[in-house]
């Protein structure tokens, strides 16, 4: 294992989405499609010309979305492992194949109080942040068309540290950590793995909290700079990567710095050995 390198296929910088019409008989599949992040990609995936299986557990809100995008809807708890392999296969039964997943549900714990938090809050953010981008990727992957694009919602309190939330900033950590391992591994595949690490977004997720920030005149992003920047990366060959999204930044990799290797004699930063695969 060779904890010195970040994977990419080119080192260039998705900086232009799908146009209309150029993901024309592709599929795309969106877990938390029925409002928010979800919604905007489901939108912008249709309108690039993709057909789009919209998975949720708001049945109302997946299905309206769907009908306005001519896609479809199923009803999806990501932390169950046997609904997220019941979401891409009816998505292959309907579309016929799948191109694109976008791994997105999310919320947070509503608890700050790391001393106080319950056992219940912290297996529900687990399960939806964290589990619905593992079950989900197992799922997605032996089903993916080769060239396929899997996404995978992080956040900014994935790479820095967030005390209003250590719960979410543990599961969006653990997002990051997984992307950036499988990039790697998914290549002879074919099929691209990546995360975005919005800042913060105008969604029900901040609710009444987005009063202060336009109060304290800090710019948040909208549903659909997220939206556009996910199509970016799935326009882009870039693999084992974690975009960054900020208002007013042009959506690129971050670049992480490399981990200090052994100050040992004749061994001075030597990276590890190759593990053989288990």
């Amino acid at each position: 294992m060779d904890f010195s390198r970040t994977r990419r296929r080119t080192s260039s910088r998705p900086e232009r989405g799908p146009s209309v019409g150029s993901l024309e008989g592709k599929v795309g599949l969106v877990t938390g499609g029925a409002s928010g992040i979800g919604r905007s990609v489901v939108e912008h995936l249709a309108k690039a010309g993709a057909s789009v299986m919209v998975a949720d557990v708001d049945e109302i809100g997946g299905a309206e979305v769907a009908d306005s995008v001519g896609g479809a809807f199923v009803r999806t708890d990501v932390s169950d492992p046997e609904q997220s392999q019941k979401a891409v296969a009816e998505t292959v039964d309907r579309f016929g194949r799948l191109d694109i997943a976008h791994l997105n549900a999310g919320i947070i714990t509503g608890e700050s109080d790391f001393g106080s938090m319950s056992v219940e809050a912290y297996r529900r953010a687990v399960g939806i942040n964290l589990d619905g981008v593992v079950f989900g990727a197992m799922a997605v992957v032996p089903a993916m068309s080769e060239g396929g694009a899997i996404i995978a919602t992080a956040s900014l309190a994935g790479l820095v540290a967030y005390p209003g939330d250590p719960i979410y900033a543990v599961t969006k950590h653990a997002v990051v950590g997984l992307v950036r391992s499988l990039g790697e591994q998914l290549e002879p595949r074919k099929i691209t793995v990546n995360a975005i690490c919005p800042g913060f977004v105008d969604t029900q997720l901040i609710g009444p909290f987005a009063d202060e920030f336009r109060k304290a005149g800090f710019p948040l992003l909208t549903t659909d700079d997220v939206a556009e920047a996910v199509l970016q990366i799935v326009d882009s060959d870039l693999t084992g990567q974690v975009f960054i999204c900020q208002p007013g930044r042009t959506c690129s990799p971050y670049k992480f710095r490399g981990v200090p290797g052994p100050r040992v004699e004749g061994a001075e930063g030597m990276a590890p050995p190759v593990l053989p695969s288990v």
